[in-house]
């Protein structure tokens, strides 16, 4: 048995077919989902999205929205999201040294916020590119 995963975003279908398993990132933390899950809708954090095709991990980095799991479909609003072979690792690294530059210059509650907003989208990218598929 198998799930169906469809991730959509404000631009175009990021995903959309059958998978084994997938591991979201929620605000209260990580939920791995196998066929015949119990039906949930949660919201998502900026982290990663883990794919189990037959036998291999696929990787993305998903910068929070909605899933909605029922009948062994999922449904992912995602605000954005990017394939792990899709991330150039040394920009990547560049942009989390940026936004960590900028997270230590914030001063108010508002540049701290966007800063580390911006830190978290960026730390997830890296993560994306130095997980192992397995």
């Amino acid at each position: 048995m198998s799930l169906y995963l469809s991730v959509l975003t404000p631009n175009r279908i990021f995903w959309d077919s059958e998978v084994k398993e997938i591991i979201l990132s929620t605000n209260s933390g990580q939920i791995g989902i196998l066929p015949n899950h119990i039906s949930i809708f949660t919201s998502l954090d900026i982290g990663l999205l883990k794919i189990r095709l037959k036998d291999r991990w696929l990787t993305a980095a998903l910068m929070g929205g909605f899933a909605k799991i029922v009948n062994n479909e999922i449904i992912v609003f995602a605000y954005d999201g990017e394939m792990s072979t899709d991330i150039d690792p040394k920009k990547a690294q560049q942009d989390l040294e940026i936004a960590g530059a900028n997270l230590n210059k914030a001063e108010d509650q508002s540049q701290k916020s966007e800063a580390n907003l911006a830190f978290k989208r960026a730390k997830t990218r890296v993560e994306a590119v130095n997980t192992i598929s397995f």
